[in-house]
């Protein structure tokens, strides 16, 4: 079956739902977003705490209840949302081969906006030696088992065991830390190979400088051998590991289509306005960089609407601008892009960088330097305003973004 639609967005996360929202509401024609799970909200329908914004009321607001908020917002604009449907190719430069409950389609579309999101790299994938005893999870795989069993009881402590181990020291290892204990599960230990975690795990113990080099346990889990700071191996006994962060952009999707991958990032490289190298193909939220908070993702989301629009109604495509590069003990910076209209800037650092001077150049020309206020950290992007980019010259060289640490 072949249909046609005006705007076909591919992910109904955050970014994705509010770039539907968005466009419906504008009136862009028929906009129809495609989610593969059989329920739209992306990750934040496993997130049962809060850190969401807040209701219309002023109550705060957890993960399912941004993510039904966010699906009510589309459907009411007009927007369809199809869930447990995926795209599984390209069957043309704006056309999507589509495997739907009711068989394979193809899909046509004026605009592509993929918004495909960011997942946790798994641990096969992370070449932890072992006889892959069960018991090892993803953070995701964690919330999706607690919101299935619920928390507390016997069915969900059958799942999860006892007494886990938590790798990671980023913000999302603190929800692994508070899920677990929902659930009435001990987390026996914190290990990450960072010099420093983020606060809030409490009396759990945090091992800093310290890797998991082994899984034990035939049938399930039962330790981590780890070897900390000194070099010496030891084991944590335990019966559950949770394997947080390291998040990549789900790109499949970009990189059949052949659009270029930003090494920072392994997202699509895009300009200020979410515009990919392939004409009337858009890309938005943790695709980009994997990853932000939802209302990042849902801002952006919101923001491709424009430059959509304007490839709707027929208005030229702005030329391409000049590439964005980091220097220094920075990871990346998105857009990958920039043109002639100044915009905002997303950066990461590598590592902790107490007080840093950031600095924007372009053709060994500073256009922009100025010191943080306060430490910039690994797990946590530092927005710089459009008037960072006021000044590049879209017909110049590359634009550089580099940090300097605080030297008293």
């Amino acid at each position: 079956m072949s249909r046609v639609v005006d705007v076909l967005v591919v992910g109904a996360g955050p970014a994705g739902l509010a770039a539907a929202a968005r466009l419906a509401t504008a009136g862009a024609g028929r906009v129809e977003v495609l989610e593969r799970e059989r329920a739209a909200g992306g990750v934040p329908r496993h997130c049962g705490h809060p850190g969401f914004g807040a209701d219309h009321r002023g109550r705060p607001l957890d993960g399912p209840g941004y993510a039904r908020r966010a699906l009510r917002a589309a459907l009411r604009s007009g927007a369809a949302v199809r869930t447990g449907v995926s795209a599984t190719g390209w069957a043309g430069p704006l056309s999507l081969d589509v495997t739907a409950p009711t068989g394979l389609e193809r899909i046509r579309a004026k605009a592509v906006v993929l918004a495909t999101g960011a997942r946790e790299r798994p641990r096969s994938a992370r070449l932890v030696p072992g006889t892959r005893p069960a018991g090892v999870l993803t953070t995701g795989e964690l919330q999706q088992t607690v919101g299935l069993f619920g928390s507390g009881g016997e069915a969900v402590r059958g799942r999860l065991g006892r007494r886990a181990v938590v790798v990671g020291g980023e913000p999302v290892a603190r929800h692994a830390v508070r899920t677990l204990r929902a659930a009435g599960v001990e987390t026996a230990a914190v290990v990450t190979e960072l010099p420093y975690a983020t606060h809030g795990f409490g009396a759990v113990p945090v091992l800093t400088r310290t890797a998991v080099v082994e899984l034990l346990g035939r049938g399930r889990l039962t330790g981590v051998a780890v070897r900390g700071r000194d070099g010496v191996t030891s084991v944590l006994r335990c019966d559950t590991a949770v394997f947080t962060g390291d998040w990549i952009p789900d790109h499949e999707l970009a990189r059949a289509r052949g659009l270029a991958l930003a090494p920072g990032t392994r997202g699509p490289v895009t300009d200020g306005a979410y515009r990919t190298a392939e004409p009337g193909v858009f890309a938005v939220g943790n695709l980009l960089r994997g990853v932000e908070p939802a209302q990042v993702a849902a801002a952006e989301g919101s923001a491709v609407a424009e430059a959509v629009l304007d490839l709707l109604a027929g208005r030229p495509r702005p030329t391409a601008g000049v590439p964005v590069l980091t220097a220094g003990p920075l990871r990346w910076v998105t857009p990958g892009l920039l043109g002639a209209t100044a915009v905002p800037l997303l950066v990461r650092p590598d590592r902790r960088l107490v007080r840093p001077l950031l600095t924007v150049a372009q053709d060994g020309s500073a256009l922009r330097r100025e010191r943080l206020r306060g430490d910039a950290a690994p797990w946590r992007s530092v927005r710089l305003g459009p008037e960072w980019t006021s000044g590049v010259d879209p017909a110049g060289g590359p634009v550089v973004v580099g940090a300097e640490e605080y030297a008293s």
